[in-house]
């Protein structure tokens, strides 16, 4: 997983997009903090076996960007 940090100004906001990459296909996607912490959450879950909390968090981020889950994780 390759992992950089974009900012940019929306008005008075400061947005952070974080870029994470499929290691598998090599397409990247951008993610919000949370989103990214959610991808963060399924891949440990994936690791460990535990794959309750892992397709609870897939459906989360399914309905959260769809693009970047069929990017990243379907």
């Amino acid at each position: 997983m390759i992992v950089s940090y974009i900012n940019y100004n929306k008005g008075l906001r400061m947005a952070q997009l974080i870029k994470t990459t499929n290691p598998y296909s090599g397409q990247s996607a951008m993610l919000t903090k949370q989103e990214h912490k959610l991808y963060i959450d399924i891949k440990t879950a994936e690791v460990a076996e535990d794959y309750d909390t892992m397709q609870k968090k897939l459906d989360k981020f399914s309905r959260l960007n769809v693009p970047a889950y069929m990017t990243l994780l379907d």
